[in-house]
């Protein structure tokens, strides 16, 4: 017989311990960012929960507190919308390690008019994909000063069929919400893909890692109150949509395993196992137009003007 262990498949139920590390979790006081943030705060891990309403992230804190005894939990205010408050948020943080950051937050708007930030830009664009790469860069020392720290981007399956129009990245002209946000998803996953070639370029031991939760709807979900209530009737209605797609819970698997897993590596996007839709995470081939580098190259230098910093890691 072979000396030699086998590794272990994942186990979405049994993680890793983490004690002593620091994940921040953005938009993790609801929906697929809460469970992120729970599953996290099960391996013992401190977990920061970055959201800008601090009614509903206390809520989260008590849920995951109930779940999770003695897990340690805390909120960050967090406005990924308002740029110029981003500084004060990170500087709020008082951390001096970080081994991971999962950009989780986002907007969907499902009706027009289209809206603006204060700073002028289209609010999911904003908030989805320029917020999250301007956090990006002010984490960077933190991150920096973390060996093998982790920069986890949440896509979506909307991006799939979308395209980016690098003359119009704001959406000003023909804005249909939902093709909008599609198109800040794809941003997003872009952004991630070529952050983790500029961190190998740099010889940074950080890692950018792109991940997707397949379908996850609210009717399969389970209850959390009092962050998320389910009937009786809703469970029942979306019971037969689980043999297509997942809950919010499973969705998080994917984010989960890119922070923990040793065996994860830079510029690799993972996501549900089945169709890419439902079941436990696994690495996924690339979409075609998520390896192309010139649109990311481009999108990179838009992002830098747009937000006034680019982020930037070295070597330890």
């Amino acid at each position: 017989m072979s000396s030699v262990l086998k590794p272990q498949p994942w186990d979405v139920h049994r993680l890793p311990p983490a004690e002593g590390k620091s994940f921040l979790v953005t938009g993790g006081n609801a929906g697929i960012g809460y469970f992120v943030a729970e599953q996290l705060a099960g391996t013992g891990a401190t977990v920061v929960l970055g959201s800008r309403d601090a009614t509903k992230a206390e809520a989260a804190i008590v849920s995951i507190r109930s779940r999770v005894p003695g897990a340690e939990v805390r909120h960050l205010r967090l406005d990924l919308a308002d740029l110029a408050s981003l500084k004060t948020s990170v500087a709020a943080l008082g951390l001096d390690r970080l081994d991971a950051v999962v950009h989780n937050a986002g907007v969907a708007l499902d009706d027009p008019p289209r809206r603006e930030t204060k700073d002028g830009h289209e609010l999911m664009f904003a908030t989805n994909h320029l917020g999250h790469f301007a956090l990006t860069s002010l984490l960077a020392p933190v991150l920096a000063a973390t060996p093998g720290s982790r920069i986890v981007t949440t896509g979506s399956f909307a991006a799939k069929s979308e395209r980016l129009d690098l003359d119009d990245l704001q959406n000003t002209r023909d804005y249909r919400p939902q093709r909008t946000y599609g198109r800040t998803k794809l941003a997003q996953m872009l952004f991630g893909f070529e952050l983790d070639r500029r961190l190998r370029a740099a010889g940074s031991t950080t890692l950018s890692v792109v991940v997707h939760p397949g379908g996850a709807l609210d009717s399969l979900t389970p209850a959390r109150p009092p962050v998320r209530v389910r009937t009786t009737g809703e469970r029942l209605r979306g019971l037969p949509l689980g043999l297509l797609v997942q809950g919010k819970e499973a969705g998080a698997w994917p984010a989960v395993r890119a922070v923990l897993d040793p065996d994860v590596r830079g510029g690799q996007m993972w996501g549900p196992r089945v169709f890419g839709l439902r079941g436990r995470p696994r690495a996924e081939p690339l979409w075609d137009h998520l390896a192309d580098v010139t649109t990311a190259a481009r999108l990179w230098s838009a992002s830098c003007e747009l937000t006034g910093v680019d982020p930037a890691f070295g070597p330890l």
